[in-house]
């Protein structure tokens, strides 16, 4: 049987299976099929999945490290975003601050969005999928389609851009 046979006959194996623990782990059928097509591209990308003493334990091993990945992301940008599609933040603060101080942060907070959305796509994008997706270097030159030596220049470029903010 050749390579694309075998792979075929994993995902008609274990597709339905996957999907349904993903869906159940993180509550939404679009997140849980993201989470097994990115399961898949990473299982069959080089020859992973033949090293694989059990192929069907690597599938669910793969998918919960993205699962887990997914969930520390979401909470994240539950800590900084209402989820009220607003997009007004959300500051975390102890019952001792004062106004000003929370009013001061939210202005700050509010140059920095307005900062990051004037970087240009590429540069904004590398800069997000980083500093919000937590991705790598390699995961976002592979998923972005440029050079890690590129990602890195876009994120120095983001850093420039988003430090002379600080001395406005």
């Amino acid at each position: 049987m050749n390579d694309a046979a075998n792979i075929s006959r994993l995902i008609e194996t274990y597709d339905e299976e996957l999907r349904r623990v993903m869906f159940r782990r993180c509550g939404c059928l679009e997140t849980a099929a993201d989470i097994v097509q990115e399961t898949y591209q990473r299982m069959f990308s080089g020859d992973l999945w033949q090293q694989a003493d059990n192929p069907r334990a690597l599938m669910h091993r793969i998918a919960a490290n993205l699962a887990t990945d997914y969930e520390r992301r979401r909470n994240v940008r539950n800590l900084y975003i209402d989820n009220d599609d607003s997009h007004e933040t959300v500051l975390q603060v102890s019952d001792g601050v004062d106004p000003e101080q929370i009013s001061l942060a939210r202005e700050r907070l509010d140059r920095l969005v307005a900062a990051i959305d004037k970087l240009p796509p590429k540069c904004r994008n590398v800069f997000v999928l980083r500093k919000f997706e937590e991705l790598s270097h390699a995961e976002i030159a592979e998923r972005v389609g440029i050079s890690r030596n590129m990602v890195e220049k876009h994120l120095r470029n983001a850093l420039l851009a988003l430090q002379q903010l600080d001395e406005l």
